[in-house]
């Protein structure tokens, strides 16, 4: 079956760091343009990082050199590395896979930014 697990939130005080991963399973990784969206409570769910199967990366404006993402296709995953964190950028992180119409999309992991 398809899987996509996300690893890595967790709490960590502003103007830290975190790295996201995210391990895909059951499908062709390759193939897939990987996303990374948020969603904090009350808030719509927005995309912040993409990136295509030719390494072509795109960032929400917010996160525009703080966040790197970043894929490995020998290992099937995909990661954000979140650096000089804000305590707006607390949410619940999920990772997605899309080809053509087909969407995936993870269980969320939660990052805390506070102090």
């Amino acid at each position: 079956q398809v899987q996509l697990v996300e690893s890595g939130g967790g709490l960590v005080q502003p103007g830290g760091s975190l790295r996201l991963s995210c391990a895909v399973s059951g499908i062709a990784f390759s193939r897939h343009t990987m996303f990374w969206y948020r969603q904090a409570p009350g808030n719509q769910r927005e995309l912040v990082a993409a990136i295509t199967t030719g390494g072509t990366t795109d960032y929400l404006d917010s996160v525009k050199g703080r966040f790197s993402i970043s894929r490995d296709n020998a290992k099937n995953s995909v990661y954000l590395q979140m650096n000089t964190l804000k305590p707006e950028d607390t949410a619940v992180y999920y990772c997605v896979a899309a080809f053509l119409l087909q969407q995936y999309w993870g269980q969320g992991t939660q990052v805390t930014v506070s102090s």
